[in-house]
């Protein structure tokens, strides 16, 4: 990759702060407990300073992070691969994991069927994979929509970070593309409310997953 097209990945992908939301991180912990999800290996993808490493080390015995730059808070105890995240395939042996994971990462990228891809060949037989992303379709992106013709996390200020937006739809058909199986739609269940700096209350969020939710996130199994 020429020098200049890596710096231009490394500034893009440090301006997300190397981190995500807590409901983020909660909502991918929710998963792996609900699935009671564990192994020898998880890839993070994106993985930024290496925000996720404490949920999955519970679940995984070890952690790989996957970035194009190494933050100064990635975890001592993680191994770190650079990688641009756009690049065809990913300095990753096939195979590698029992999950693999991308928060807050496919709508940074150029070719999200490039992404899941990558995710799962890098994921055993039987692997997990997932992948979280702004959600569209919440109250509050769809009506950032109406009033200025752009979705919520992609308006002008969030431009060139973030690129690529996608629907729940989208996610159900990359995963009937790839025949992934046991595939599921899941919330973060937090949400701002328009026009406001409050969150809706749970029992909201809980009864209006989508509309009320501003992540959302697709998990699937690898056949």
């Amino acid at each position: 990759m020429p020098e200049a097209i890596a710096n231009e990945t490394k500034q893009r992908a440090a301006r997300s702060g190397g981190t995500s939301g807590n409901a983020i991180y909660r909502m991918v912990e929710r998963a792996l407990s609900i699935r009671n999800l564990s192994g020898k290996i998880a890839v993070d993808l994106g993985c930024g300073g290496g925000a996720l490493h404490p949920i999955l080390q519970k679940h995984f015995q070890k952690y790989v992070g996957v970035d194009a730059v190494r933050y100064s808070n990635f975890p001592a105890s993680g191994a770190f691969i650079e990688a641009d995240l756009n690049a065809a395939t990913f300095p990753i042996e096939s195979g590698t994991a029992e999950l693999v994971v991308a928060v807050e990462t496919i709508e940074h990228l150029e070719n999200p069927r490039a992404l899941l891809r990558e995710m799962k060949r890098i994921a055993k037989p039987g692997g997990w994979i997932v992948v979280t992303t702004p959600n569209q379709l919440s109250f509050l992106s769809l009506g950032t929509l109406i009033a200025k013709s752009q979705f919520s996390a992609f308006q002008d200020v969030h431009y060139p970070a973030h690129i690529t937006a996608l629907l729940e739809c989208d996610f159900r058909r990359m995963a009937g593309e790839l025949a992934l199986r046991e595939v599921s739609i899941e919330y973060s269940r937090e949400g701002r409310v328009v026009l406001t700096p409050l969150k809706y209350p749970a029992f909201l969020s809980a009864a209006f997953p989508r509309l009320c939710s501003d992540n959302v996130m697709l998990i699937a199994r690898v056949p």
